[in-house]
C-alpha cells in the first residue's frame, strides 16, 4: 500500500511517515499543497493524508482539484480546524473522513484501514481476492486454495495490484509506475517480463488466462 502525506508541519509529517512505515504502507511526502498536487496526479497513491492550512495551496484547494481531475483517491484530512463548519467544507470537497490533532495512532491506523476497506483495497481480515486467489496481506502470501504461490515480493505487489483493480484495464505505464516507481532505472519491458512471471505461477493452477493482455495498452484481471 502506497500512501502520500501532505503536511508542511516537518517533525509532524515525520512522525506520520514512521507510523505508517512500521504498518508496512510505502509512504511518500509533500511538504506544501503544490508539492502534494503534483505527487497526487503523477503517481497511483492507495490514500492521500492531508492538512487544511498548507503554503502555495491549502488543502480544501488541493482536494477539489484533484476531484475536478477525476482523482478518486481516498483521502483522510489531518487538521487542528475542528469547527463543525471546516468539517461540512473538506467533505463536501471530496474528502472521505476527516480526523482532528492531535489524534490517537491507534484511531488515526483505524480510519486509514476503514478508508482502505471502503475502496476495497484490504479485506476485513487484511485479505483481498478475486477468484480462486486470495491475497493475505498481514503475511505478504499468495493463497489458491490450500495451495501457496510462491511469489517474489514484485510478483506479490503486481498480482495485489491487480487484483485492486480487477476488470480493470491498467496501461503499463501505470503498472510501472505503481510497481518500480518513476525514479527506477529500469524501463516499463520490465512489466512484460513479470506478467509472464506471474502466469508461470498461476499456470500449474491453470488460471494463467486470468491475467489478459489487452494489445498495444496493458493488462487486466478478468475471469
Amino acid at each position: 500500500m502506497r500512501v502520500l502525506v501532505v503536511e508542511d508541519d516537518l517533525p509532524l509529517r515525520r512522525i506520520i511517515s514512521t507510523i505508517l512505515q512500521e504498518e508496512q504502507y510505502e509512504v511518500d511526502q509533500a511538504e506544501d499543497g503544490e508539492e502534494g498536487y503534483m505527487l497526487a496526479l503523477a503517481c497511483e497513491y492507495d490514500l492521500i493524508t492531508l492538512d487544511i492550512m498548507l503554503p502555495k495551496m491549502d488543502g480544501f484547494t488541493l482536494m477539489r482539484k484533484l476531484r475536478a481531475e477525476g482523482n478518486q483517491t481516498p483521502t483522510l484530512f489531518l487538521t487542528a480546524k475542528d469547527r463543525i463548519e471546516d468539517r461540512v467544507k473538506g467533505l463536501d470537497y471530496g474528502a472521505d473522513d476527516y480526523i482532528v490533532k492531535p489524534f490517537a495512532t491507534e484511531e488515526f491506523l483505524a480510519r486509514i484501514r476503514s478508508l482502505l476497506r471502503r475502496a476495497g483495497k484490504i479485506g476485513l481480515e487484511g485479505k483481498i481476492a478475486y477468484g480462486p486467489i486470495l491475497l493475505d496481506t498481514n503475511q505478504h502470501e499468495g493463497l489458491i486454495g490450500d495451495q501457496v504461490l510462491k511469489l517474489t515480493i514484485k510478483e506479490y505487489e503486481l498480482l495485489y495490484y491487480l487484483i485492486q483493480n480487477k476488470e480493470q484495464i491498467l496501461t503499463r505505464d501505470q503498472i510501472f509506475q505503481r510497481i518500480w516507481g518513476i525514479e527506477s532505472e529500469t524501463t516499463d519491458a520490465i512489466v512484460d517480463l513479470y506478467i509472464h512471471y506471474l502466469r508461470k505461477k498461476l499456470a500449474p493452477f491453470d488460471y494463467e488466462h486470468l491475467i489478459r493482455t489487452v494489445r498495444g495498452v496493458g493488462y487486466m484481471l478478468k475471469e
